[in-house]
C-alpha cells in the first residue's frame, strides 16, 4: 500500500465524522447515516489490519514539542486484534439497537433521544477506542482513554431502565477516579523523561531508559489501579453490574466488548512494556486479585437473578482469566490472553444482544419472569444456549482456545492460579446451563405465552450471524489469528526479560 496514506488517522476520523453527521441530521436519516458509518469504518479496520501485517503503519507527528507530546499512532499484533474487534461489534450493535428509537420496552424508560443520537454515541465510542488502541504516545493515550467515558455516559443515560441515571454517575465516578490516578502517572512519565534530557510520552522513549525501583513501582500503581477499575477486577468492579442491568443490552455490549478491554490492553502495554520491574514485583497481588475475580464472578453470577447481571458477572470472571494470563509470564498464556480478550468481546456482545431480543419481547430480564421460551422462539433459545456455552468455554468456539492457553501457558508458574481457574470453569457451565434452564426450558406461562409471540426475524438474524460466526471460525481456525497476537506476547516478554520455562519445569526466569 502506499505509505503516504494516513490509514491509521483516517480509521479513527472516519466514524467521528459520521458521528458529527448523524447527530445533526433527523433521527431515520442519522441513524440510517450511523449505521454507513460504521460500515466504512469497518471496511477501514480490515484493510488496517490486514495492511499492518505486511508493512509499517506507524504515524507519528510532533505535536506539542515544549513538553514532548507527540501524535504517534502505530499497530502491533494486539492494536490489530482489538482495532478488529472494535470494528467488527459496532454494526452489530446498531443493527441490534435498531428499534429502540421506535418502541419503548416494557420496565424501561422512555427514551432520552432519537436512534440518531444512539448511533451518534456509538461512533463517538469507536472513533476514541480505536485511537485508544493505536496510540503510540502515553499523553495520546491517556486523552482518549478519558474521552471514551462521555459518550458512554450519554448512552448509559439515554436508554435503559429507571435507575439508569445512578448508574451512569456510578460509572463515571470509577472511571473518573481511576483516570485521576492515572494522570499523576502520565505526569510522572514527564518528570522521568525530563529528568533523563528529552522529555517524551512516546512509550518507546520511555521503555529504554533506566529507573528507580521506587519510582517504577509509584508509576505501575497509578497505570494498574485505572486499568483494574476499567478491566474490572475485583474490589473496583462494583459499577459494572449496576450499569449493564440499567443500560440498554447494545450499550453493555459496547462497554464490555469494547471498553473493558482497555483495561487489560493498557496493562500489557503501559504495565508490562514500560514497567517491567514493577510489573513482576506486582505479580503476586495481581494474580491472587485475578483468581478472586474468576471465582467471585462466577459465584455471583449463579446467584443472580437478573439476566443482564448475570452477563456482567460472567465478564469479571472471565476478565480474571485474561489477567492471569498477562501475569504468568509466558508467550502462551500471554497470547492467550489477547486472542482471549477478542473472543470474549464476539462472546459477550452475542450474549448481551441475546438478552436484549429478550427484553424486547418480554419486557424485563429478571429471571423469575421467564420460562419455557424455547416452545415459543426456538432459534432465540439456540442462540442463547450457543453463545452461553461459548462464554464457559465450549470447545470448538474461539473462547476456548484463549482460556485453554491461558491455562496451559500459566500452569508452570501460577500452578495454584490455574487450579482456581479450573473450578472456575466448572462454575461456569453452571451459572450458563441454568440460566437458561429456566429462561428456556419447561411450560411456558400465560404471560410468557402472550409477550413472547415471535422468534428471531430476518434483521436480528442478521445481526447475530456474524458472532456467531467469528467464534467458530477462531474456534476451528485458531492459527492465523494466534500468530498475529503473539508477536506481541513474543515482544513483551523480552521487555519484561522473562524466558518461557522448559518443557516439565515450574517456574524459572
Amino acid at each position: 500500500m502506499d505509505n503516504s496514506i494516513p490509514l491509521l488517522t483516517i480509521l479513527g476520523l472516519v466514524p467521528l465524522v459520521f458521528a458529527l453527521i448523524a447527530f445533526v441530521a433527523k433521527a431515520k436519516t442519522g441513524k440510517q447515516l450511523a449505521f454507513v458509518g460504521s460500515l466504512v469504518t469497518l471496511a477501514l479496520g480490515v484493510w488496517a489490519f490486514f495492511a499492518a501485517g505486511s508493512s509499517d503503519l506507524s504515524e507519528t507527528i510532533s505535536w506539542i514539542p515544549q513538553i514532548g507530546a507527540w501524535y504517534a499512532l502505530s499497530l502491533d499484533g494486539m492494536g490489530r486484534a482489538m482495532v478488529l474487534l472494535t470494528v467488527l461489534l459496532v454494526p452489530v450493535v446498531l443493527g441490534a439497537e435498531w428499534t429502540l428509537d421506535t418502541k419503548t420496552v416494557t420496565g424501561h424508560e422512555e427514551p432520552r433521544w432519537g436512534g440518531n443520537v444512539f448511533g451518534a454515541l456509538a461512533l463517538l465510542v469507536e472513533s476514541f477506542a480505536l485511537y485508544v488502541f493505536m496510540s503510540a504516545d502515553v499523553l495520546l493515550f491517556y486523552i482518549f482513554f478519558e474521552a471514551t467515558l462521555i459518550p458512554m455516559f450519554f448512552l448509559i443515560t439515554g436508554w435503559g431502565g429507571a435507575k439508569r441515571g445512578r448508574a451512569a454517575m456510578k460509572f463515571l465516578l470509577y472511571s473518573l477516579a481511576g483516570g485521576l490516578i492515572m494522570l499523576f502517572a502520565v505526569i510522572g512519565v514527564y518528570g522521568v523523561t525530563s529528568a533523563a534530557g528529552a522529555p517524551s510520552f512516546l512509550i518507546d522513549d520511555f521503555a529504554g531508559l533506566p529507573l528507580d525501583e521506587t519510582t517504577q513501582k509509584a508509576l505501575f500503581v497509578g497505570f494498574f489501579i485505572a486499568f483494574a477499575i476499567k478491566a474490572p477486577m475485583v474490589p473496583v468492579h462494583t459499577w459494572l453490574p449496576d450499569t449493564a442491568e440499567q443500560a440498554a443490552p447494545g450499550a453493555s455490549a459496547l462497554l464490555v466488548g469494547i471498553l473493558d478491554k482497555i483495561g487489560t490492553f493498557g496493562m500489557i502495554r503501559i504495565c508490562l512494556g514500560m514497567l517491567p520491574g514493577a510489573s513482576l514485583w506486582a505479580t503476586p497481588l495481581v494474580v491472587a486479585l485475578a483468581v478472586i475475580s474468576i471465582i467471585y464472578g462466577a459465584v455471583l453470577a449463579i446467584t443472580s437473578k437478573n439476566l443482564l447481571r448475570l452477563v456482567s458477572y460472567t465478564s469479571i470472571s472471565h476478565f480474571g482469566f485474561m489477567v492471569l494470563g498477562i501475569f504468568a509470564f509466558t508467550t502462551t498464556s500471554m497470547g492467550g490472553s489477547i486472542f482471549y480478550m477478542l473472543a470474549h468481546g464476539f462472546s459477550s456482545a452475542a450474549l448481551f444482544v441475546a438478552v436484549g431480543f429478550l427484553l424486547n419481547r418480554r419486557g424485563s430480564v429478571e429471571i423469575a419472569d421467564f420460562g419455557g421460551v424455547r416452545q415459543l422462539a426456538p432459534l432465540l433459545a439456540g442462540v442463547f444456549l450457543f453463545s452461553g456455552l461459548a462464554t464457559l468455554g465450549l470447545p470448538g468456539t474461539a473462547n476456548f482456545v484463549g482460556e485453554f492457553s491461558i491455562m496451559t501457558g500459566a500452569y508452570p508458574r501460577q500452578l495454584v492460579g490455574v487450579i482456581v481457574a479450573v473450578l472456575g470453569t466448572v462454575l461456569a457451565a453452571v451459572y450458563m446451563l441454568w440460566a437458561y434452564q429456566r429462561v428456556f426450558t419447561g411450560k411456558p406461562t400465560a404471560e410468557v405465552t402472550k409477550t413472547v409471540t415471535g422468534d428471531l426475524d430476518a434483521r436480528e438474524r442478521l445481526v447475530i450471524a456474524p458472532l456467531i460466526a467469528l467464534l467458530l471460525l477462531f474456534g476451528f481456525y485458531p492459527q492465523p489469528m494466534i500468530n498475529v497476537v503473539e508477536q506481541t506476547a513474543t515482544a513483551t516478554m523480552n521487555v519484561v526479560g522473562m524466558t518461557d520455562p522448559q518443557p516439565g519445569s515450574m517456574g524459572g526466569k
